[in-house]
């Protein structure tokens, strides 16, 4: 099967990761929760147009590839939802004059932007309205690229009974990257979903992808875990939060 990282390797690459092993599918979990991670104005734009255009006003915005994916997620949250299923988000915070900004600061001379609304009265952290948050779904805030770093998210797993994630949102080099890897090191099973990630630039989403599903999770498409998450039972989570 081919996939989006194909054109980036090099056949000395194919060889020595055969030869090391690395690629093994790990497999779904038993009890799932869906982690939507950072899907806010700020990355995707308040509207699908070419990236070049939605970063004139959204410093962050990954442009319209990020509504492609949108669509996908939202009907995995809606699957989800109807088989009563963990759906979780993380968006980020922050003050309106940036100061704990901190490290973000060094790297990018446009991150004054990145916090207070960049276009009308849509803040840039603000989740995207396809992907709304219902009642009985859980947000964790963040300041930095995991979704774990200083925030609960470890503990809802835990109070879920969670043993997996099934990954989605941006940016697939940054924030979904670096939860994927402290979700790994705490021992959670984790599915990346290819078509439901997105990145400002080309080659860091599809390497990345590339690197993940060698070391730290499965890369998969959204139809895969729609055929997943619909053979499993609708009251494996009687302690979610209630619609």
């Amino acid at each position: 099967m081919a996939r989006i990282w194909d054109r980036f390797l090099t056949e000395r690459d194919r060889e020595v990761l055969e030869a090391a092993g690395y690629g093994t599918s790990a497999g779904f979990g038993a009890r799932p929760a869906l982690l939507v991670v950072d899907i806010s104005y700020g990355f995707t734009g308040d509207r699908p147009e070419p990236i070049l255009q939605s970063i004139k006003r959204w410093s962050n915005s990954c442009g319209e590839e990020s509504w492609a994916a949108i669509e996908v997620v939202r009907k995995l949250t809606d699957a989800f939802r109807a088989k009563r299923l963990p759906v979780i988000y993380s968006t980020g915070f922050g003050r309106a004059d940036s100061w704990d900004s901190g490290s973000w600061a060094w790297k990018n001379n446009r991150v004054s932007e990145s916090s207070a609304p960049a276009a009308g009265d849509r803040g840039a952290n603000e989740i995207v309205d396809e992907l709304a948050p219902q009642s009985q779904d859980i947000v964790v805030l963040k300041q930095k690229p995991s979704a774990f770093f200083g925030t609960n998210l470890a503990s809802y797993i835990n109070l879920l009974g969670c043993d997996s994630l099934i990954v989605t949102g941006c940016t697939t080099s940054g924030c979904v990257r670096a939860t994927v890897i402290d979700a790994f090191s705490l021992n959670l099973r984790c599915t990346v979903v290819e078509d439901g990630c997105f990145d400002r630039c080309e080659a860091s989403h599809a390497v990345t992808l590339f690197d993940l599903h060698c070391k730290y999770a499965d890369v998969v498409t959204a139809d895969a875990v729609h055929a997943y998450a619909g053979c499993l039972s609708d009251d494996l989570f009687p302690n979610l939060p209630r619609r």
